[in-house]
């Protein structure tokens, strides 16, 4: 797979449909990171969390952020890749061999939750178990995992903790495949809504995390400085 530069990260050049058949394709206990802009940026001031990041075996353009900076950069990605877009395409085919999945992060009684949604979306999937985000210990998480020994395995932190726990017990977690997604175990249950098909396909998506969760709304305003750092690499290059 050949790999693009954006200030720093390195990610694959593949569509959404080739992103699917190169996280099946990956070794066992290989990892997949899904950065979007604010992930990039925190990146850049963090050199083990690049490393981390550039190491995986699947790096995918989630957020319209990154395609923008790449053409401001003259560097070509295919289109973005969405962890939660990649993850269902994954789910889809695992329920037709019975693949297994455990769900690790969120608050308490979230991950349960996306359980249950998950099992009725995608008829044939195995709940492994799960286990939310709040730990002082992991090692009893860990050895609930290693005993399920999931093909899939969602990381669901929020970045970075879950990519550094990801990168850190790699050696010692027997998954088939982990995955880092942040939210998305909270969009599963249902406790935060997906933007609109219209959103999704327009790139907007965060616009309607801004409009529907004020809170991210910070978070948001860091876009423009993103953009600004790749318009400056650019200058830089010229």
């Amino acid at each position: 797979m050949s790999r693009v530069d954006i200030l720093g990260v390195k990610f694959d050049a593949l569509t959404p449909e080739e992103a699917v058949a190169a996280a099946e394709a990956l070794p066992y206990g290989s990892r997949v990171v899904t950065p979007n802009p604010e992930i990039v940026t925190a990146a850049r001031n963090d050199p083990e969390l690049m490393e981390i990041i550039n190491s995986s075996g699947l790096v995918t353009a989630d957020g319209i952020g990154i395609i923008y900076a790449a053409k401001l950069l003259g560097r070509k990605l295919p289109g973005r890749v969405t962890g939660i877009g990649l993850v269902t395409a994954l789910f889809e085919r695992m329920a037709k061999r019975e693949g297994s999945v455990y769900l690790f992060g969120a608050k308490p009684g979230v991950a349960e939750k996306a359980a249950e949604k998950i099992s009725a979306d995608y008829p044939g999937i195995r709940i492994a178990g799960t286990h939310d985000g709040y730990f002082s210990d992991d090692a009893e998480i860990i050895d609930d995992i290693n005993a399920a020994r999931p093909d899939l395995l969602l990381v669901c932190l929020g970045a970075p903790k879950q990519e550094k726990w990801m990168a850190s017990r790699s050696g010692a977690v027997h998954a088939g495949l982990m995955m880092g997604l942040g939210g998305v175990l909270d969009v599963f249950a249902g406790e935060v809504k997906r933007a609109p098909k219209l959103f999704q396909k327009l790139g907007l998506e965060w616009l309607y995390r801004a409009v529907t969760q004020p809170s991210r709304f910070k978070r948001i305003l860091k876009l423009p400085g993103f953009l600004f750092a790749a318009m400056r690499e650019r200058g830089g290059e010229k």
